[in-house]
């Protein structure tokens, strides 16, 4: 062989084994992503048997049942484990940027509460919509950060008794994992509500048709028109509600749950001709977030979910009633439906089982 010949051997073994390297780095960054999201939930599976529509099985002492397993409906289920879940908050503060604030009650509350749940097995994204006045338990903290008592409050006002940072983030983790039997939930976002023109236009914007009547707040927003919603106009339409109607606030939700199929269908068209979207948006968007999702687990969830299914039918939204308490509205959970809605995001059917 030529003295060129092996010149181009030698730096062609070179180049292949810098791939390789870099492979199986980035593949080792995966399996870190991966580990870092699995420790991050305090639980490894929802506690069913907490609620009033558990059954205790008879089979729990037959040779191979599972003591996680769930029967309902005349079915057995069991829970994916494989599955990763997202809480995403929309946060009451219009601040250019996220920063502490004294404990107590000033951390901002969550007036968006929606679960973000990839499911690898189907290739799948479900969004669970949270009604921010459900009524469930929140932990009271002083000025000082010192835990008070646990009372039966609006979910929303949990983040507020935080220094709205992580600390915040915690406490409405908790609350919404306890609310949902310790649903395992592997990492969080919260976004201040003054990020959503910002959001909005770096996916090109969103098309809906307009659910009610929001002139007072722009006049674009005319009920039954549809609309190419941009900057300030996103804003209002995500943010807006009016205080002396009734229910404003599942109204406002109903918005929220329209608007999010229409981004996620622009954020995919964005995607297939920016490949660099993702990362683009993150930046534009850090200096008015608080998030725990970190770039090696992103490294683990981002190279499949844009393959991943997602129409009208995968949003799920809790049922329930509200009512009035003086000036305040309280949603109050249909536990049925809460139970039956864990089972069908979280938990897949299993086969011959008796």
């Amino acid at each position: 062989m030529s003295r060129k010949g092996r010149v181009f051997l030698i730096i062609w073994a070179s180049f292949m084994t810098l791939i390789a390297l870099g492979l199986v780095g980035f593949e080792a960054f995966r399996l870190i992503g991966k580990s870092s999201l699995s420790t991050k939930s305090a639980t490894t599976a929802p506690m069913m048997a907490q609620s009033e529509y558990y059954a205790a099985s008879t089979e729990s002492s037959e040779s191979g049942w599972e003591s996680d397993w769930v029967r309902y409906d005349g079915k057995v289920y069991d829970y994916n484990e494989d599955i990763t879940t997202f809480l995403v908050m929309g946060i009451d503060k219009d601040d250019e940027t996220v920063k502490k604030m004294e404990e107590g009650t000033k951390g901002g509350q969550a007036d968006s509460l929606f679960l973000l749940v990839l499911n690898p097995r189907n290739r799948s994204i479900k969004i669970v919509g949270i009604n921010r006045n459900s009524m469930t338990d929140v932990d009271i903290y002083d000025e000082y950060g010192r835990y008070q008592n646990t009372v039966v409050a609006q979910i929303a006002t949990q983040h507020g008794f935080g220094n709205g940072m992580e600390e915040s983030c915690n406490y409405q983790v908790k609350a919404v994992s306890n609310m949902f039997y310790q649903l395992p939930i592997h990492g969080y976002a919260a976004i201040n509500m003054s990020a959503i023109p910002i959001i909005n236009d770096e996916v090109g914007g969103v098309d809906v048709t307009v659910l009610e009547d929001l002139t007072k707040w722009d006049k674009k927003l005319v009920k039954g028109t549809r609309v190419h919603l941009e900057g300030e106009t996103a804003y209002a339409y995500l943010r807006a509600r009016d205080m002396s109607k009734f229910a404003s606030s599942d109204e406002r939700l109903e918005r929220q749950k329209q608007y999010i199929t229409g981004f996620i269908e622009a954020a995919r068209k964005t995607a297939a001709e920016n490949p660099n979207a993702a990362v683009e948006l993150f930046s534009a968007i850090s200096s008015k977030t608080v998030t725990n999702i970190t770039a090696d687990e992103i490294s683990y969830l981002a190279p499949d979910i844009t393959g991943y299914s997602f129409d009208s039918s995968s949003l799920h939204m809790i049922e329930g009633e509200t009512r009035k308490n003086g000036e305040f509205e309280e949603f109050y959970v249909d536990e049925e439906d809460l139970y039956r809605t864990i089972i069908e995001v979280f938990y897949e059917e299993i086969d011959n089982v008796g």
